[in-house]
């Protein structure tokens, strides 16, 4: 396949994932999941790689899905196609994207995501897939589509940062440092962002001593873990409970908004109200006027 969204490069033992849409914040596309699921599968394959890395192209990991629909791979031929009236077509195209994200946990070899500037919405999906987060300090982690687009399509927060801190940023779409997603275990830690590539690079330098067999014989069982917790089937529920919650009237109120006043000022007024829509982890929220945490 060539790739036209990513970029893929192998060395040193690890194979090296970027979402390369910079000029739209590596805004999810079809195109972008289908070449990352081959990339994936195609480092599980190469016996040279010990692990991969996903990272961002420009200032951020990934904003979350294309909402504009730029990058559809989906033919244009005369074959009626799942369009997403129905519920099940929505079910349908949840779990399409879903499986192509999947990979990253379920790969025989360890993946880490490299997370810097903003992981939002659907970027948060793709950094959950992975088995270990390393984050830039000043990271923004959340899922604001959460407030008025419907629930989670797949979901990990559950097993990354517990039922009270996943209820928490879910139920408000608030976002999180990447030093304070640290802190709730949301992403396995944190580190200045000038020092991200060097962590996550020594990290890949570690697992490259380590036999590619005895690292997919480690990360199995404990994914094993994951499915005896309900990991798996929670994935698959999720995506129908987003189903769902597209009919819920906020929902569709938000859609009408985005086809009266355009999809970024029906954001942009969503948003508004929220302020900053940060959480603070440790200490009071306290707000000035515009919603916005004061420094304690």
């Amino acid at each position: 396949m060539e790739y036209k969204t990513i970029l893929y490069e192998v060395d040193r033992g690890r194979a090296r994932l970027t979402l390369n849409r910079p000029e739209r914040r590596n805004a999810i596309s079809d195109q972008l999941l289908e070449e990352l699921s081959h990339a994936v599968w195609e480092a599980d394959d190469d016996k040279s790689v010990h692990c991969v890395i996903v990272r961002g192209a420009g200032p951020s990991f990934c904003s979350g899905y294309d909402l504009s629909g730029s990058g559809s791979t989906r033919p244009k031929d005369e074959v009626e196609r799942r369009d997403g009236s129905t519920i099940d077509d929505d079910a349908w195209m949840i779990e399409r994207r879903t499986r192509h994200l999947r990979p990253l946990l379920e790969m025989h070899k360890p993946s880490i995501a490299q997370i810097h500037g903003h992981c939002l919405a659907g970027g948060t999906d793709i950094a959950l897939f992975c088995d270990m987060l390393i984050a830039a300090d000043d990271a923004s982690i959340g899922f604001p589509p959460a407030r008025n687009l419907g629930a989670l399509p797949n979901n990990m927060w559950l097993y990354h940062c517990g039922p009270q801190w996943a209820k928490r940023l879910q139920l408000t779409g608030d976002t999180v440092s990447g030093a304070d997603a640290a802190r709730i275990g949301l992403v396995m830690k944190s580190v200045p962002a000038e020092r991200l590539e060097a962590e996550v690079e020594g990290l890949a330098d570690r697992l490259a001593l380590i036999d590619p067999d005895l690292l997919s014989a480690n990360k199995r069982i404990i994914n094993i873990g994951l499915e005896l917790m309900g990991a798996g089937t929670l994935q698959r529920l999720a995506g129908e409970n987003d189903t769902r919650a597209h009919l819920a009237p906020g929902t569709r109120a938000f859609y009408q908004a985005s086809r009266e006043k355009g999809l970024r000022e029906a954001i942009r007024e969503r948003d508004a109200a929220f302020g900053d829509g940060r959480a603070r982890v440790s200490g009071p929220e306290i707000r000035d006027e515009e919603g916005r945490l004061i420094e304690p």
